[in-house]
């Protein structure tokens, strides 16, 4: 009888660990592309201006990360594309900067007739609404103070996030990022209004996009005011230590010193980057600089244009100008 017991119970751990669900394990996308709509660089039919936008789409979900700074230019160079945002449900907002949130209500209007539900919910990290001073004027300096109840009133809501979150199957919105590293890329002439008083601006609510893939992590910035090593190394931390399969979007590193370029190199290299489309806020000349110690070439890292592409398993379209 007792071995009988014991060999039952052998058995039903067997069995426990057959049928445990894939799901326990953690959940990767299959099926991801990016496009950007706004940023400086652009062809064609569309406009460029300084701002920052794209639309990211991962298994069947889509996915509007930031807005652009003109209330008009995501919707035009959408239209452009022959990009539907109709059926986007979701908004990311990296942070509350006006070249990052400008076109929200535009955008938002433009698609309330066709689908109420499309860029109805928009994620933001906790800080987005604290109060701003400039220290020229004193005076408001936070655009999303006037934007919140005006898009509220079309049916739209805000989701804080104070922490991750997994927003679909591996698709991961970082929250406020901690500053391990001080990768001071801010103007220092605000101040903030936090729970803690008055302090000087620093974004807290910065935030990024990132995606867990079989290749790799493909990473999402606005702006990266976090800092881009601070807040890849977080996202390792709580997603998984892989490599940096593609890196998109602004970085703010275009008027920094050739010391801070070396030092940012040299992290990205430790972690590894396959693919390169610095946007925005990242400079021409600081993405060119970032090839070599990067080990990147023309194809795989680029200065990102308005309609450029990345899509796992195809890499980069950069388009005519940034070929």
């Amino acid at each position: 009888m007792r071995r009988l017991l014991k060999f039952s119970a052998v058995l039903f751990l067997a069995l426990a660990v057959i049928l445990t669900p894939a799901s326990a394990a953690p959940t990767q996308a299959k099926a991801v592309k990016v496009t950007l709509l706004s940023t400086m660089l652009a062809d064609g039919a569309e406009l460029g201006e300084w701002g920052f936008a794209t639309l990211v789409e991962v298994d069947g979900h889509r996915i509007l990360f930031d807005t652009g700074t003109h209330p008009d230019l995501v919707l035009k160079n959408a239209r452009s594309l022959g990009i539907d945002l109709s059926t986007v449900p979701d908004v990311i907002l990296s942070h509350h900067h006006s070249d990052h949130v400008g076109g929200l209500l535009t955008l938002r209007e433009s698609v309330l007739a066709k689908n109420p539900a499309a860029l109805a919910r928009v994620h933001v990290a906790e800080g987005i609404f604290y109060p701003r001073h400039s220290l020229s004027g004193g005076i408001e300096d936070n655009p999303m103070i006037l934007i919140r109840p005006q898009f509220e009133k079309s049916g739209g809501t805000f989701v804080v996030h104070r922490q991750p979150v997994e927003l679909y199957p591996g698709v991961w919105l970082t929250g406020p990022v901690p500053r391990q590293y001080p990768e001071r890329n801010w103007s220092d002439d605000g101040k903030v209004q936090t729970p803690a008083g008055l302090v000087e601006d620093n974004v807290p609510e910065d935030q990024a996009l990132i995606i867990d893939t079989p290749q790799g992590l493909v990473a999402i910035f606005g702006c990266g005011h976090a800092g881009v090593i601070n807040t890849l190394e977080y996202a390792r931390s709580f997603i998984r230590p892989a490599r940096i399969h593609a890196l998109i979007g602004g970085i703010h590193i275009f008027a920094a010193p050739p010391e801070t370029w070396a030092w940012t190199a040299d992290k990205l290299r430790a972690c590894g980057v396959d693919h390169l489309i610095g946007a925005h806020c990242t400079g021409i000349e600081a993405v060119y600089y970032l090839r070599q110690p990067l080990g990147l070439d023309r194809a795989h890292a680029v200065v990102g244009a308005v309609g450029s592409t990345f899509e796992l398993g195809r890499g980069i379209n950069p388009r005519n100008i940034a070929k």
